[in-house]
């Protein structure tokens, strides 16, 4: 048997987004293209939950109680993190994405990793919504993908 996600049957999903602060301009494009995205898919604009946090780093902490509370059908981390000239970006990166990473596999709760680490300011910009597109937007509907997957594994 083959098992797919879809995108169908949307309407009473509740999601988290969970934003980093810093960046702010970067983040909220990215915001944007995910409250698109999953209000295309059928989710109400009343399911959709943001959560600002001050950074990446803060991320997995907050993701961690929000996956706990089982408010939500799945979580969609949002930040920016543009390298610098010190060794940071590493450190916040790596922390941000194990963090994320492990909440969903230690909670079951279906959660999707949209920081965006890039070298540069302009490579943020075109990757939350310029000519590589908006990565907030494609996070979404992975996340939809992943909660329809999960769904199907479990019946």
């Amino acid at each position: 048997m083959i098992y797919r996600g879809n995108l169908t049957q949307n309407e009473n999903r509740t999601i988290a987004i969970i934003a980093s602060r810093f960046n702010t301009l970067i983040v909220e494009q990215l915001i944007i293209g995910a409250k698109e995205s999953l209000k295309m898919q059928g989710i109400i604009e009343e399911n959709i939950d943001i959560i600002w946090v001050p950074g990446a780093f803060e991320i997995p902490l907050v993701a961690k109680k929000v996956s706990e509370n089982k408010k939500y059908d799945g979580i969609i981390t949002l930040g920016a993190v543009i390298k610098g000239e010190t060794d940071h970006y590493d450190l916040v990166i790596n922390a941000s994405a194990n963090g994320i990473s492990e909440i969903g596999i230690h909670t079951n709760t279906p959660i999707v990793f949209g920081v965006l680490a890039t070298d540069t300011l302009e490579q943020a910009q075109q990757r939350s919504g310029g000519k590589s597109g908006n990565k907030g937007s494609e996070v979404a509907l992975a996340l939809l993908e992943v909660i329809s997957v999960l769904h199907k594994l479990e019946n």
